[in-house]
């Protein structure tokens, strides 16, 4: 690791932040029955985990909504590095 390259904490919370951000973007926080993002980055290897349980009639695909928070939290590390 370079020594201006972030740490594995800056990465995990830049991660999890984005993440976040997408899933609460889709939908309102309190109208959401659970969700869980979880983010390890050792050795470099940056892993998501985004775990969506939408409201009753929602507006849009869990898995959809899960699946873009991951690549939204990929990008954004990707972001920390270029």
């Amino acid at each position: 690791m370079a020594e201006s390259d972030p740490t594995n904490e800056t990465v995990v919370e830049t991660a999890s932040a984005a993440a976040e951000g997408v899933v609460l973007d889709r939908y309102k926080q309190s109208a959401l029955r659970d969700f869980d993002v979880t983010v390890t980055f050792e050795d470099g290897v940056l892993d998501v985990d985004v775990y969506v349980n939408p409201p009753a009639d929602p507006d849009h695909d869990a898995e959809a909504v899960a699946d873009e928070a991951a690549r939204a939290a990929q990008d954004a590390v990707d972001d920390l590095f270029a």
